[in-house]
């Protein structure tokens, strides 16, 4: 993880989720239920035994009736211009690589950025991931494979991908080196928590 190193402000995911899960008086095995996960997985993720993959990320996130960027911190008042220093994003670690908030969750409307980090070998997780709105997605560096309904799209350096994101998708990084790439989520339904998954019973 040497590459990801930055002077910014990191998220300790592990005591977030459990801050997050107590604060909504959600008990360890009823978020563990509504999430799909097992109570084991759940809690050595809230011990910091393990890091979660963002799918799992993302269905946390639903199972508590969140935005997936409160993970970032808490809620502030929102402001119609963020302007962000390289070294004042809030990163949140991964298993095997890093999403960093470029201000969406500081931002009053409707549009959610991130810049993605994936080692070589890294994916968004075992579970295919859907939400209202748009996805829009820029390789920056490396390779990144994005996986939307039956369709698979390689992205190298300059290559982009715009979707629904009501479509299931997921994404991993196939090359040998590491990729970045920008996301951005926008369009997500007024009133609408722009990460909340809509899982199908069963996954």
């Amino acid at each position: 993880m040497g590459e990801f190193q930055r002077e910014a402000k990191s998220v300790d995911v592990a005591s977030r989720l459990r801050e997050l899960r107590e604060a909504r008086g959600i008990s360890m095995r009823s978020l563990a239920a509504k999430s799909g996960l097992s109570a084991n997985a759940l809690s050595m993720i809230e011990r910091g035994k393990t890091s979660p993959s963002v799918s799992t990320l993302y269905k946390l996130a639903d199972a508590l009736g969140i935005a997936i960027t409160l993970f970032f911190g808490t809620e502030n008042e929102r402001t119609q211009i963020v302007f962000l220093k390289q070294d004042e994003r809030t990163r949140m670690s991964f298993t095997r690589g890093v999403f960093e908030a470029l201000g969406g969750e500081q931002f009053v409307g409707r549009v959610e950025p991130f810049m993605l980090t994936l080692e070589s070998g890294a994916s968004s997780g075992p579970h295919d991931i859907i939400h209202s709105g748009h996805e829009f997605v820029y390789c920056l560096r490396g390779q990144l494979e994005y996986f939307v309904e039956k369709n698979v799209y390689h992205l190298e350096p300059g290559d982009s991908l715009l979707f629904a994101s009501r479509l299931r998708h997921r994404w991993r990084n196939p090359g040998s080196h590491v990729s970045n790439a920008l996301i951005i989520i926008s369009g997500f339904e007024e009133g609408e928590k722009p990460h909340a998954m809509h899982w199908k019973k069963g996954e």
